[in-house]
C-alpha cells in the first residue's frame, strides 16, 4: 500500500518534501466494535526520527499505521502529512497477476514519469517551443528531487540485499509469500519515500536480509515508524518507543533512549503501578473490615443489656447507624486503580516418553527444496535449532519431519502413537467461526480420534493466549498476532511429544516471545525450532544446531541431538 503527499494535485508528480517532511497525529482515538482500540495517541515523526511501536497483540499497532497512512479515518483527533509516505502491511495479496517488473514499475511510477517529462521537455527545448526553458527546468528539478536516474539501481541493490527475486519477468503468482514480501520491501527502500511505515518488516527475512534492513533503516534520511516484535531490530533501529499497552493514566506511553530506555522505563512504571495498587488494596481491605465491624456493632446494638432505657438504646443505635454510614462512605470514596495485568502464557505440561526415539530422519532430501542429505534423531527433552538462509530448506525439513511432505530420498521413522505437531510460518485462511469454537472442535476431534483422553484437554482460557472477549470473535476479525496466538494454542492442544516450530515469533508480541522462549527451555517435549529471530537465536545459543546452506547434492550432514 502506498499513500503520498497531501500537497499535490493530479497534474503534478508526487515529490518528496525531504527536510520539510512532517507526519503528526494528535489526540487520535479509534473505536471498533464498541471498544476503544486507540486512545489519546500523539506522535510526531520528522526526518531522521525512528519510532518503534510496541504492545500486546490487538492493542491497535497496525491500526495506528493505517491511521498515519490516511487509510483509516480516526474517530477523534487529527493526522497531518507533508511529504511522501508508504505503508508495508503484514499481509500480502494472495492473488496477483502482475510480474515482478510490473510490481516494481508501480512503486517507481513517479521516477519513470519524471524521466519521460524530462525527455519531452528536452525535445521541446531543442525545438525552441514557447515556454520550453521553464518546462525543462521544472522537469529537471523533479527528476533531481526523485533521483530518478538511480531508482532502478536502488531497487536492484535492495532486492539483492534482502535476498529477493530480481527476475522482472517472473510472475508474482509463482512466488511464495515471503518472496513477494521481500520484493515489496525492496521497492519501498529503493523508492526513498519521506516516511516508511513498516508492520513487522522482519518477517520472512534471513540473517543477511535482517542485517541489510537494519542498516538501511538506520541510514534512511526520512522518518520511520516500525511495528515489530523483533527485539534486535528495535534495539538497533528505534530512537523512540511508543508503548500502546495499558498505563496508570490510560494513555499510551512514549519512551526516549531507544529500546533500552523503553525496557527500563516500562519496568519502573510497572513497579510503581503495582506498589500503588498493593497500597490501595491494603487500604481497601482495612476499610471493608472497619465497615463490617461497624455493621456487627449495629446488629448487636439493638439488643442492649437488661435494664438499659429506651432513650439510651435509641441514642446508641443512632450513633452506630452514623458509624456504618461513615464507614460505607469511606469505602465508596476509596477507588482502587487496579493495573490491568498482562496476559501470561502458560504452557501445559507436555508428556515425555523416556527411552524412546520419537522421531528419526535418515538422509532425507527433497528435490529442489532440501539439497542436504540430512539425518537427525530426537528423544523426549531434546532441542534442535535449524538455521540457514532463505531457500536452504528449513521449512521443507520441518514439513518432512511432520509428515506433510514426502522426502525425495531417505526415510523418516516416527515412534508408534507419537504425538507430533508443526506450527507453520503462516496462519491458515481465516474463517468466520469463533476462535473458541474452532479450538473446542479441534480438541474434540483429538479426543474422538483417541489422541487425547478427556482429562488431557486444556481449555483455551487457561493458556493465557486469548482473552475471553477475543476468543468469542470470528477468527477473521482477529489481528494477525491474535490469529498467531490461536495457532500456538492449537499446536499445544494436542499435548505433543514433539513440537516443530517454524518461525514461531512471527507476529507475536515481545512479552509473549519471552514467555514462549522460557517455556521451550523447560518443557519435557522434544523441540525443533527454525528461526531468523536474532534475539531468540541468542536465547537458544546453547541448543544443538543444524545449519542448512546451499551445498552440492552429494554433501551430507547428520545431527544427533542427544
Amino acid at each position: 500500500m502506498c499513500l503520498l503527499t497531501e500537497e499535490e494535485n493530479v497534474n503534478t508528480l508526487t515529490l518528496p518534501a525531504r527536510d520539510r517532511a512532517q507526519l503528526t497525529c494528535a489526540s487520535v482515538r479509534v473505536d471498533r466494535g464498541g471498544r476503544t482500540v486507540l486512545h489519546d495517541v500523539d506522535i510526531k515523526v520528522s526526518p531522521g526520527s525512528r519510532w518503534g511501536v510496541v504492545g500486546e497483540n490487538g492493542r491497535g499497532k497496525s491500526t495506528l499505521l493505517h491511521v498515519l497512512a490516511g487509510a483509516l479515518a480516526p474517530d477523534a483527533g487529527t493526522v497531518h502529512l507533508v511529504g511522501t509516505l508508504a505503508l508495508a502491511e503484514q499481509e500480502m495479496p494472495a492473488e496477483d497477476e502482475r510480474t515482478v517488473g510490473d510490481f516494481i514499475d508501480a512503486y517507481l511510477a513517479d521516477a519513470r514519469a519524471a524521466l519521460r517529462d524530462l525527455d519531452a521537455a528536452a525535445e521541446a527545448l531543442a525545438e525552441e517551443r514557447p515556454g520550453a526553458e521553464q518546462d525543462y527546468a521544472d522537469a529537471l528539478e523533479a527528476a533531481q528531487a526523485l533521483d530518478a536516474w538511480d531508482a532502478d539501481r536502488r531497487v536492484d541493490v535492495a532486492l539483492d540485499g534482502l535476498g529477493a527475486v530480481s527476475d522482472r519477468a517472473r510472475p508474482l503468482a509463482t512466488l511464495s509469500v515471503g518472496q513477494r514480501y521481500r520484493i515489496r520491501l525492496a521497492c519501498l527502500l529503493g523508492a526513498e519515500y519521506d516516511f516508511l511505515l513498516l508492520d513487522e518488516p522482519t518477517n520472512h527475512l534471513d540473517r543477511a536480509g535482517l542485517e541489510y534492513l537494519t542498516a538501511r533503516l538506520r541510514a534512511h534520511s526520512g522518518g520511520v515508524v516500525v511495528v515489530s516484535h523483533d527485539r534486535a531490530l528495535l534495539a538497533d533501529v528505534a530512537t523512540t518507543i511508543l508503548d500502546l499497552d495499558p498505563t496508570r493514566d490510560g494513555r499510551p506511553a512514549v519512551y526516549g533512549g531507544g529500546y533500552a530506555g523503553y525496557r527500563e522505563g516500562r519496568e519502573a512504571e510497572l513497579v510503581r503501578w503495582e506498589e500503588e495498587y498493593e497500597q490501595q488494596q491494603t487500604e481497601h481491605v482495612r476499610l471493608k473490615q472497619a465497615l463490617s465491624e461497624a455493621q456487627n456493632r449495629l446488629s448487636t446494638g439493638w439488643r442492649p443489656d437488661k435494664g438499659t432505657g429506651k432513650h439510651q438504646r435509641a441514642t446508641r443505635a443512632g450513633a452506630l447507624v452514623r458509624s456504618v454510614h461513615r464507614r460505607q462512605d469511606d469505602l465508596d470514596r476509596h477507588k482502587v486503580t487496579a493495573p490491568v495485568p498482562p496476559q501470561r502464557f502458560s504452557m501445559p505440561d507436555l508428556p515425555a516418553r523416556t527411552g524412546v526415539v520419537l522421531l528419526r530422519a535418515e538422509e532425507v532430501t527433497v528435490d529442489g527444496r532440501l539439497r542436504h542429505s540430512t539425518s537427525l534423531s530426537l528423544t523426549s527433552g531434546d532441542r534442535l535449532a535449524v538455521t540457514g538462509p532463505n531457500g536452504a530448506g528449513k521449512s521443507t525439513l520441518l514439513s518432512v519431519l511432520a509428515g506433510r511432505l514426502a522426502p525425495g530420498t531417505g526415510r523418516v521413522h516416527r515412534a508408534r502413537k507419537v504425538r507430533l505437531h508443526l506450527l507453520g510460518q503462516e496462519s491458515p485462511r481465516a474463517t468466520r467461526r469463533r476462535a473458541r469454537d474452532l479450538y473446542e472442535a479441534h480438541t474434540a476431534r483429538l479426543v474422538t480420534a483417541g489422541v487425547l483422553k478427556e482429562g488431557e484437554v486444556v481449555g483455551l482460557g487457561s493458556l493465557g493466549l486469548l482473552t475471553s472477549r477475543d476468543a468469542g470473535k470470528p477468527v477473521a476479525d482477529l489481528s494477525m498476532g491474535q490469529q498467531r496466538r490461536l495457532d500456538l494454542a492449537l499446536a499445544i492442544a494436542a499435548r505433543p511429544h514433539v513440537l516443530l516450530l517454524d518461525e514461531p515469533t512471527n507476529h507475536l508480541s515481545i512479552a509473549l516471545v519471552d514467555e514462549l522462549t522460557e517455556a521451550l527451555h523447560a518443557t519435557e517435549a522434544a523441540v525443533v525450532l527454525a528461526t531468523h529471530d536474532r534475539q531468540m537465536q541468542r536465547d537458544i545459543a546453547g541448543w544443538p544446531h543444524l545449519a542448512l546452506a546451499e551445498r552440492r547434492p552429494a554433501d551430507t550432514e547428520a545431527v544427533n541431538t542427544h
